[in-house]
């Protein structure tokens, strides 16, 4: 699968948008579920598939180990992986996708042994893979590393796997999502503390207790696992994604809620509503970005633009990642008053005008956080790198154009 040619948005800003945008199905959610499939000997059907590039990249390994993919309509699509052959996974698309861990913990389940390239990504700071590697070892997989032409490759063996007691180190999403796909077909108890509980963490546990695995919670961070050696195939819909209408709610409030959300599920927005309603009252932002329920990580850049056109001055603090601000520089030569304290910590001032520039996409939500100031900026805003956002939200342009923006995309 060849990335598409080099492509940028062109934005005139400053026009008023209004309309309706409805949230579709969460990528979050549809990568572990795609990754998922691996476990079942008949096929599954997953519904309300979001259309982007990370769910194409899923898709391109999972046919590159002989996974038979059939899309019954637009957004629904069934996949058989009755026949494997792990061997022939495409290793140079796992280094092109974060999400591809999770093949990691469904491959081992279902035949042993897996050997997988170091997982790519976007580059918001350092994302090491010790949580997942741990996780497996206190179950008793051995991991085998050795250097290769573009980074590390990883081999696996499960063949002592065994039950008992998981400690994350830290709340990780994707570690969660690899434990519960590795032990879905063992038939050992198996317990997960400090366990990740983001949406797509609680979709898929919904869809493998489905499917027949013994899945019980207890508290707020801990799961009890019990498989079973055969899952039941079943049809599943992927939950709206959270980050996408978080995202589509700040839009509107930039444009005085003349824009509606369609399918945006409010049960996971509790901190980012919050939040906006703070801004209703005209107080200046306040963020510190927590596992979930907390004020999520993939929502405080679009955030920075709304403190741009706040009065006073706004504070973001985000701990989980030391790259996340890459986008305050582009802001500032937008006009932008901000101010680094730290890798983790940063000062936005407002009102500020924002004027048009040339910038660049760094990683996916910088792209959106990027477009959300140019629809407002005075003047023409060109965002390189329109990849990065092509990866988490699906024809955004298109989607702009339906609500009055007036953006373009071109090649080059």
């Amino acid at each position: 699968m060849e990335r598409q040619k080099e492509q940028k948005f062109i934005i005139h800003g400053g026009k008023p948008l209004k309309g309706e945008v409805e949230v579709l199905g969460s990528k979050n959610a549809a990568t572990p579920l795609l990754a998922a499939s691996i476990l079942f000997e008949k096929p599954i059907t997953l519904d309300n598939i979001p259309l982007v590039e990370d769910v194409s990249r899923m898709i391109a390994i999972l046919k590159s180990i002989g996974a038979k993919v059939s899309w019954l309509s637009k957004r629904k699509v069934r996949i058989d992986t009755s026949e494997l052959t792990p061997t022939t996974i495409d290793q140079e698309l796992v280094q092109m996708l974060r999400s591809s861990i999770l093949f990691i913990g469904p491959l081992l389940a279902r035949f042993g042994t897996c050997t997988i390239a170091h997982p790519g990504g976007c580059i918001i700071g350092a994302r090491p893979l010790d949580t997942h590697f741990q996780a497996f070892r206190d179950l008793g997989v051995e991991i085998m590393t050795q250097k290769g032409k573009k980074g590390n490759i990883y081999t696996f063996d499960s063949q002592n796997i065994h039950g008992g007691e998981v400690i994350l180190e830290e709340f990780s999403v994707t570690a969660t999502e690899n434990i519960l796909l590795l032990t879905s077909l063992l038939n050992e108890k198996v317990t997960v503390k400090l366990a990740a509980r983001e949406p797509h963490v609680q979709d898929l546990i919904r869809f493998l207790r489905l499917a027949g695995v013994g899945i019980k919670e207890e508290g707020e961070h801990a799961l009890h696992i019990r498989g079973k050696k055969r899952l039941t195939p079943l049809a599943h819909r992927v939950i709206p994604d959270y980050i996408e209408a978080g995202t589509f709610l700040i839009l509107s409030h930039l444009y005085r809620e003349n824009i509606k959300v369609h399918n945006a599920p409010y049960e996971f927005l509790d901190a980012v509503i919050k939040k906006i309603r703070d801004v209703k009252e005209g107080k200046p932002i306040n963020i510190q970005t927590l596992p979930y329920p907390g004020f999520p990580t993939d929502l405080q850049a679009p955030f920075g633009v709304l403190a741009t056109q706040l009065k006073g001055i706004s504070r973001i603090h985000d701990p989980l990642y030391e790259n996340r601000f890459g986008y305050l520089e582009e802001l500032k030569r937008m006009g932008a008053k901000a101010k680094l304290l730290n890798p983790h910590e940063a000062l936005i001032e407002g009102p500020t005008s924002l004027t048009g520039a040339t910038i660049k996409s760094f990683d996916l939500r910088a792209g959106i956080t990027l477009i959300l100031a140019g629809l407002i900026a005075k003047g023409e805003t060109i965002i390189h790198n329109a990849y990065q956002v092509d990866r988490g939200y699906e024809r955004i342009d298109e989607r702009l154009r339906a609500l009055g923006a007036q953006i373009k995309r071109v090649n080059g």
